[in-house]
């Protein structure tokens, strides 16, 4: 494994690539993928960092972690204009990087599963202009804030909008969803009382009615935060466990790749 840093704005990106051997060399073009972990804007869950990106890791994906803007500084759309950034140059490594600059996915948990599919419905904004190049092939959203109206997470909503109305309006994800998102893998715990289900039930409404390709799995157990449901990260939840080995599956499929 090679680790390599970069900065995307103020964000620092932590990145683990496989190494390539002369010998191996059926996989010398893999697949990314884009990490942000949750924590309501406010700080960056460890427990939705290194344990995922193993589980990827183990699959030959090139991996990275994004330390998006959190705080105040979770203002003005910096996280997002920080994620655009990574993907961007992601792509524009992807043969130093030995990566496929058609499959580069991004993964999010709550506040980070917000910041990813925010990055699916705006990539292509006027206003933002993030660019085409930062646009993801693919989206998998756990646990996420989609809402900043009903049913919103109050916390990540005051810190990614700082209150301002028209940003709480912008930021409502449901109202600005277009063919032109992702495919998207989402799921969610029965359980959770922090980030209600009805925000991907919102979401998974939306790509519906836009015919966007996903998959959605709402599990009847399952509290928020429990990443990949396993004792490392002391959230160890047997049943939504599943959702690893299902977004392997999907992601595979969607990338028709082989591990």
């Amino acid at each position: 494994m090679k680790e390599i840093r970069f900065y995307a704005g103020e964000a620092e990106v932590h990145g683990v690539l496989q190494e390539q051997y002369e010998t191996l060399k059926a996989h010398r073009i893999r697949p990314a993928l884009v990490i942000c972990p949750g924590g309501a804007y406010q700080w960056r869950s460890p427990r939705e960092k290194d344990p995922v990106a193993f589980e990827f890791l183990s699959m030959g994906y090139q991996v990275f972690i994004l330390e998006y803007s959190t705080e105040e500084k979770a203002k003005n759309f910096r996280p997002l204009k920080e994620l655009a950034e990574t993907v961007r140059t992601i792509r524009k490594n992807h043969e130093e990087w030995h990566i496929d600059p058609e499959k580069i996915a991004v993964l999010g948990f709550s506040a980070g599963g917000h910041l990813a599919a925010s990055l699916g419905a705006f990539w292509n904004d006027p206003e933002l202009n993030l660019g085409a190049d930062s646009r993801p092939d693919a989206l998998i959203l756990c646990y996420p804030v989609i809402s900043t109206k009903e049913f919103a997470h109050e916390e990540s909503v005051k810190w990614v909008t700082g209150d301002d109305p028209l940003l709480k309006e912008k930021l409502h994800l449901p109202d600005h969803i277009s063919s032109d998102f992702p495919p998207t893998f989402m799921w969610h715990g029965g359980q959770d009382t922090s980030v209600p289900v009805e925000n991907s039930m919102m979401l998974a409404a939306a790509l519906k009615r836009c015919r966007v390709p996903f998959e959605y799995h709402l599990f009847e157990t399952g509290v928020h935060g429990i990443s990949t449901c396993t004792q490392e990260v002391e959230t160890p939840e047997e049943y939504c466990r599943q959702w690893v080995s299902l977004c392997k599956m999907w992601i595979n499929r969607r990338f028709k790749y082989v591990p």
